[in-house]
């Protein structure tokens, strides 16, 4: 009995996708080519699909569980489990209009065509907005739409906007905010479920690990209370001597966000050799 995952198959989230599985400990075999492939230590299969279908397959239970971008998601409008947000394949969906075009609010797209590979979630952006614009449904190359005279703006993915200029025009508005999720169907057996919370606790000690850094410091041992509360770590520091009277070396783990902000005091403090490494696994 294996647990079944869909993956893209190519494109933005193919390669994240493969290596989040491999992270997690677990060892496939070069998938290129393949349409799936089992794992040799984990009883898991990966199944590579369209994107566009991997939220179908997972509502149908072809796939247990899948990795799809919440763009694709949301548009499909599949009966699924959000199980958890992988933080990778960041973009968002966003209107865009001629670089010349007047455009100050979406009021300005009142009574406008807009053309976009996803109109399900652009319907919904309007309605909730009160926007009546005319929807074009196209697959593949939406820039070029204004440049036809198709549309008047549209409704794309956006990374860089490197595409965007490249064709004239500029991003407008940001209407989603997009990221890898890892869904699942929603009648999973035990087993199933079993192995897929299994996987859920090997991502979430790699997302730990990657937004924490282990932290090594030496100080004046008068100073190491002020220290330890700036940087308490999981439950608090591992304080060791120093051969040096009068001084400890302190160890603990802190975020990486807010490592700069405090690096300062932890100098004006006395702290010195200050040491950042990083962390592979982080079980709390």
């Amino acid at each position: 009995m294996k647990l079944k995952i869909a993956i893209q198959k190519s494109g933005r989230l193919y390669d994240e996708s493969v290596e989040l599985i491999r992270s997690c400990g677990i060892q496939i075999s070069n998938p290129n080519g393949r349409l799936k492939t089992e794992a040799s230590n984990f009883p898991l299969e990966l199944l590579f699909l369209r994107d566009d279908d991997i939220p179908q397959y997972v509502e149908d239970g072809v796939a247990d569980a899948g990795i799809v971008g919440e763009n694709v998601l949301l548009e499909k409008q599949k009966s699924v489990v959000i199980c958890n947000r992988l933080g990778f394949g960041r973009c968002r969906l966003s209107i865009a209009v001629n670089k010349s075009a007047a455009y100050k609010s979406l009021d300005d797209l009142q009574g406008k065509k807009i053309a976009t590979s996803y109109p399900m979630v652009l319907t919904n952006f309007l309605r909730e907005n009160g926007i009546d614009a005319e929807i074009h449904e196209i697959s593949g190359s939406v820039e070029i739409a204004p440049g036809i005279g198709l549309a008047d703006a549209i409704c794309d993915l956006v990374s860089t906007g490197s595409t965007l200029l490249s064709n004239g025009l500029r991003e407008a508005d940001v209407i989603l905010r997009s990221e890898a999720l890892l869904i699942a169907n929603n009648q999973l057996q035990d087993f199933q479920n079993n192995l897929l919370r299994q996987l859920i606790f090997r991502i979430e000690a790699l997302r730990k690990a990657r937004n924490n850094k282990y932290i090594l410091l030496n100080a004046p041992n008068e100073q190491l209370p002020r220290i330890a509360a700036m940087i308490p770590g999981m439950k608090s520091p591992t304080i060791l001597p120093l051969a040096q009277p009068g001084w400890s070396s302190l160890h603990s783990v802190v975020d990486e966000n807010e490592f700069w902000s405090i690096t300062e005091n932890l100098k004006q403090c006395g702290a010195q050799g200050i040491l950042v490494i990083p962390i592979e696994k982080m079980i709390l």
